[in-house]
């Protein structure tokens, strides 16, 4: 079972990103091309998934590009690890919760590297942080998670915020959630985070053969 590997050093336009990927699938279900695990960082953007509220907007002059991903509001720009992938679920029993679970794995076990304890919510899809404060525990999403499954192909993936820009998440509800916060791992935990992409791909790989 082939893989292609691929990782963008300038940031993407999210539009282009997306049209690639949707010709990817549609090449993987005619049999003409492999799967694709793609790693990039995005221009800023704002994108909407199929269940956004219009409230969900908090700053009306932001321009806002509507997804066919599931989810909700979310912003993506540099400083922002994004893990795009379009992955063949007839090959491996048209199973999507057992997707979504090789993901927060994937996050998870990687994280776990870098020494920093996360979990996964099914409440609340997505990555999340337990920061203790004095006297007090916030939750923070350090990860969030959106995918579309067309013909049995999934394909978007996850966000993983590393160093982003967190003032850009004060112009919407991000994901929908009023009272939890957004957090990147540079104020989790100060340290380098050079081969992180590497490790995700790895763990990643080794999910979904399972």
């Amino acid at each position: 079972m082939i893989i292609e590997i691929k990782k963008s050093i300038k940031p993407i336009k999210y539009e282009n990103a997306i049209e690639l990927l949707e010709k990817r699938l549609n090449e993987i279900h005619s049999k003409k091309n492999n799967e694709l695990i793609w790693i990039l960082e995005h221009k800023e953007v704002y994108t909407a998934g199929t269940s956004y509220k219009n409230n969900e907007i908090l700053d009306k002059s932001i321009k806002l590009i509507k997804t066919k991903r599931g989810g909700k509001i979310t912003y993506h720009g540099p400083g922002q690890l994004v893990f795009y992938f379009v992955i063949d679920l007839n090959k491996r029993g048209k199973n999507i919760r057992k997707l979504i679970s090789a993901i927060e794995n994937t996050i998870i076990g990687t994280l776990k590297e870098f020494k920093i304890k996360v979990f996964a919510d099914r409440k609340n899809v997505g990555i999340w942080h337990k920061s203790k404060k004095v006297n007090s525990i916030k939750i923070q999403k350090v990860a969030a998670i959106g995918i579309r499954v067309k013909k049995w192909i999934a394909y978007h993936g996850f966000a993983l915020n590393i160093s982003n820009n967190l003032d850009a998440y004060t112009k919407i509800i991000p994901c929908g959630i009023k009272d939890k916060e957004i957090t990147n791992l540079i104020k989790i935990k100060k340290q380098k985070y050079n081969n992180i992409s590497q490790i995700l791909i790895e763990k990643f790989l080794k999910e979904i053969r399972n």
